[in-house]
């Protein structure tokens, strides 16, 4: 009885990517699931349809990894998908061929991450280049990650 075909080796934490929340509940600056990408809501309005219409919720949303602006609209009762972000920051190593290398809290280094592009790769590369000592926070969701943001390290040792 010992072999009888099941195997948990290999089992993730059984965390979700996404949970459900009714539309009504969804708040502006929260996150919600559009067209299947992860998205940060910026406006969202409700308006009330007919005499035995439901009310609708219209939610404007942006990409919280590509910056694209995406807009549903849902009844008020239905549940929407809302996915599980987590943001973590990491200090920035160095970069090699476009990936950063980064290190967490407890010391650990991961350079899986490339470095963005726009904006805050350039606060990177300049970063870099200047040998400051800067904080990557790193948004993930539904299996992706990002870096979104830079923050100068007061806490450094200098």
């Amino acid at each position: 009885m010992a072999d009888d075909g099941h195997d948990f080796e290999q089992g993730d934490s059984g965390a979700s990517a996404t949970f459900p929340m009714q539309c009504s509940a969804l708040r502006k600056g929260g996150f919600v699931m559009i067209k299947g990408r992860p998205c940060k809501i910026v406006e969202m309005s409700t308006s009330k349809t007919g005499k035995h219409g439901h009310a609708k919720v219209n939610l404007v949303a942006i990409d919280i990894f590509t910056g694209k602006k995406l807009e549903d609209i849902c009844p008020s009762t239905h549940n929407m998908d809302v996915p599980n972000v987590k943001r973590q920051d990491f200090q920035l190593i160095g970069m090699d061929d476009d990936f950063l290398s980064l290190m967490d809290d407890s010391g650990d280094t991961r350079e899986d991450l490339k470095c963005p592009e726009g904006e805050v790769g350039d606060e990177i590369r300049s970063a870099i280049a200047d040998e400051r000592d800067i904080l990557c926070t790193v948004l993930s969701a539904i299996g992706e990650e990002c870096v979104i943001a830079t923050k100068i390290n007061t806490a450094a040792d200098k």
